[in-house]
């Protein structure tokens, strides 16, 4: 067994766990954060996305003992004060799933993209989540969802990015002008 001590969603917890033990089931089994679902075990298919110290990371390639002295921020770790991140709203407004199960780990995927690039075109987006597999959409309704979230987390991304507080959960957001001129361009597949 080996000590860890790790920080998971602003909480600190050290625990003794086996060399081999994947950081997904240190997340789900011992810590009970099962929002981080197990998708394929071989990192293909993205679901098990966590940010591993600010940065995306699939979690069924991480071993625990590998984040021990990180912070590891799931999908739980998101919504403040009863208030959805403005990414899991833009994801709900814009009818971003059917099943649910990819859904954390593109939430934390673009969340990931959105750091890096604040302001990406639709084909930014499509890129940004290539490692990240949803099976029962095609894709149009989550990349319209980043598109939305980029507006709503002007400035800055992340895990303490600018929340949305004006508004009860569950609320949409009205849009912009280039939001609605955005989310045309996706559902008719680009500019013709």
């Amino acid at each position: 067994m080996t000590r860890i001590t790790v920080t998971v969603d602003g909480v600190t917890y050290t625990d003794d766990v086996e060399p081999r033990l994947l950081l997904v089931h240190y997340l789900r089994e011992r810590l009970g954060k099962v929002g981080t679902v197990v998708g394929c075990d071989t990192s293909n298919c993205g679901a098990c996305t966590v940010h591993l110290d600010g940065q995306s990371v699939k979690s069924c390639s991480v071993l625990a003992v590998q984040a021990d002295g990180c912070e590891v921020t799931t999908i739980e770790g998101l919504a403040r004060d009863g208030q959805l991140h403005p990414i899991q709203q833009a994801f709900h407004d814009n009818h971003a799933l059917q099943c649910g199960f990819c859904t954390p780990g593109m939430i934390m995927q673009a969340l990931d993209l959105l750091a890096e690039n604040p302001n990406p075109d639709e084909q930014a987006v499509r890129e940004g989540l290539e490692g990240n597999l949803c099976r029962c959409t095609g894709y149009q309704n989550i990349v319209r969802a980043v598109l939305d979230a980029a507006q709503r987390m002007r400035p800055g991304a992340g895990p303490e990015a600018e929340r949305t507080t004006d508004l009860p959960v569950g609320t949409p957001r009205p849009r912009t002008a280039e939001q609605e001129q955005q989310a045309s361009q996706v559902a008719g597949g680009g500019q013709r």
